[in-house]
């Protein structure tokens, strides 16, 4: 057989969950359901579910921004005249019509597909009577433990490997919307347009542990995140306020220069966790010892902006690498998409998007800053054009980073950033619009010439018309308001509300600390804006508001730790030189 796990829904949900979204091909996020899934169950004896049940069922699918219709699998099977048997649980549901039935044989030469439960040893033992173009597909019984997906086999002339499908782009992991898609593309059947899941197919030999080893990472990522990012940074902000009380401004200045050194490097060493797959205690050493560590080591060879700027570089640089080369290590990154959540399954997800366009303006803006401080508005500009267009090209395309909103949001920030080194005034501004309008455009253009199947192409480029292009749009307003809700009650969130809060009331003091180093303010307000857009455009838009806070916080302070600098003679403004 051909094995992989398979992700059971978004998020956690229930068994009949699973099983209906298996039955409809395709799935959104509970959050925008407007009501709750009753139970599901068949007549005894009878292959049809209740029909009360049944209403609530398409009044609920009716009720979510998106073309979710359950029944759909079925119904596909009905019209291909195929006889079907449904077992009388819960996991009938998977292929019952859209009227909630699954109708007698109409024919009995035709195909048959038949669902039934069975152990282990009775599916060995069918898989060895297959015969043509027969096909076994077995699911262990929903739901999985949490943070685990459903153990799959799939046995049957083709699928004598390990197995994966366009949906996750990821070897040993499916979705359970690929199901559908396998069976009728098997039967010969169309997939409908509203399914969503792709095709399941084999990539390389089977390798059972491998698929352990990913199921065992996967299961991690989530659990970790905060242990291992969040108590690191709590850590080192800890560690500064200390250096503050002992050592006053002199030690304040150091601390805050190795903070958001260390800040800048934790994606790249969340990467060298992904590669080795250490322990929680181990990977917490990497991260929490091996950041200051490393921020230490930049900053004796290359000090204050100099070193900032290299490990802006260094994050990005690797990510930009792995995404390239599609080595699958950001996936299983803690900062990656967490496929097991089952939203994203490949590219950079929202966790880097917003890490990566903040680091690219603030990165630019500290090498500018550091190594060309005489340096001209014009070719300040341009680098921040050029790292800003670099950086669309490698995390938006769906070949590669998979991520639209990069382009969104990376194309302000860059745009404001020019903006800020030209000293562009009022009407000038209208290029902040037409920056991301024209990296959406061009994004469409390469992901139609180069195949990239991502979520641009499915959610927008195949859109029915409008109303579905409407309906993407609503889904991702409703998944932003819902993210604020979600965090509204962490502590952490409050604490950055507070920083942002203070930095606008006080943002003439905040200016002041960058005085004539016009490059670094323009980095500032560039991530700034690609903060702010993040927040506005994404479907996270709390946590990137929140990722984005700390980064810009972080190199706020080390401009102010930094304010000797800008003494240097010669240094220029929109307005002529400053010294």
């Amino acid at each position: 057989m051909g094995i992989a796990i398979a992700s059971a829904g978004i998020g956690s949900v229930p068994a009949d969950q699973t099983y209906l979204d298996i039955g409809q091909g395709a799935r959104v996020q509970e959050s925008l359901y407007h009501r709750s899934l009753p139970e599901l169950r068949l007549k005894r004896h009878k292959t049809v579910v209740k029909p009360a049940q049944w209403r609530a069922v398409q009044q609920r699918a009716n009720s979510a921004p998106a073309d979710v219709v359950p029944g759909l699998f079925g119904s596909a099977l009905v019209h291909a005249r195929l006889t079907i048997g449904a077992g009388g649980d819960a996991q009938g549901t998977m292929l019952v019509g859209e009227n909630g039935e699954v109708p007698p044989p109409k024919c009995r030469p035709c195909s048959t597909i038949t669902l039934v439960d069975m152990s282990v040893q009775h599916v060995d033992a069918l898989a060895t009577r297959l015969r043509g173009d027969d096909l076994l597909i077995a699911i262990r019984r929903p739901p999985p433990a949490a943070n685990r997906g459903l153990v799959l086999g799939i046995a049957g002339r083709g699928f004598d490997g390990t197995l994966t499908s366009d949906s996750t782009r990821m070897r040993g992991f499916v979705l359970d919307t690929d199901i559908a898609p396998t069976i009728l593309e098997r039967l010969g059947i169309a997939v409908p347009n509203e399914m969503t899941g792709e095709p399941i197919h084999t990539d390389g030999a089977v390798d059972a542990p491998y698929v352990q080893d990913l199921a065992d990472r996967l299961a991690v990522i989530g659990p970790r995140r905060a242990p291992v990012i969040g108590v690191s940074v709590l850590a080192w902000v800890i560690l500064a306020a200390l250096v503050l009380a002992v050592f006053r401004r002199a030690g304040l200045e150091t601390a805050l220069t190795i903070l958001a050194t260390s800040l800048a490097l934790v994606p790249a060493l969340l990467l060298v966790g992904a590669a080795t797959e250490p322990s929680e205690l181990a990977e917490r050493l990497i991260v929490g010892i091996g950041c200051p560590a490393l921020a230490v080591a930049l900053l004796w060879l290359a000090p204050g902006l100099r070193g900032l700027a290299i490990g802006a570089a260094v994050s990005v640089v690797a990510y930009g690498v792995d995404v390239i080369a599609g080595s699958h290590l950001t996936e299983l990154s803690l900062i990656g998409p967490n496929p097991i959540a089952g939203v994203r399954f490949y590219g950079i997800g929202n966790e880097l998007e917003a890490t990566i366009a903040a680091l690219v303006p603030l990165g630019t803006g500290a090498a500018l800053a550091g190594w060309a401080p005489r340096g001209s508005p014009r070719g300040a500009a341009v680098a921040f054009a050029l790292t800003g267009i670099a950086a669309i090209l490698v995390f938006a395309p769906g070949r590669f980073g998979a991520d639209v909103g990069a382009a969104i949001d990376i194309a302000i920030g860059a745009a404001v950033a020019v903006g800020v080194c030209l000293g562009a005034r009022r009407w000038r501004w209208i290029w902040v619009i037409a920056a991301p309008i024209g990296a959406v455009a061009a994004l469409v253009l390469i992901d139609l010439a180069s195949g990239g199947n991502a979520h641009l192409t499915r959610s927008v480029l195949d859109a029915g018309g409008l109303g579905d292009l409407g309906q993407v749009l609503q889904r991702r307003l409703e998944l932003s308001a819902h993210s604020f809700t979600r965090y509204a009650s962490s502590a952490i969130f409050w604490v950055v509300i507070a920083v942002i809060v203070a930095g606008l009331a006080s943002w003439r003091s905040v200016r002041a600390w960058f005085g004539g180093r016009d490059v670094l303010w323009a980095g500032f307000a560039g991530a700034v804006a690609a903060t702010i857009a993040g927040t506005l455009a994404n479907d996270s838009g709390a946590l990137l508001l929140m990722i984005g806070a700390v980064l810009c916080a972080a190199f706020a302070g080390v401009a102010w730790a930094t304010q000797e600098e800008r003494r240097i003679p010669g240094l220029w403004s929109p307005a002529g030189p400053v010294t």
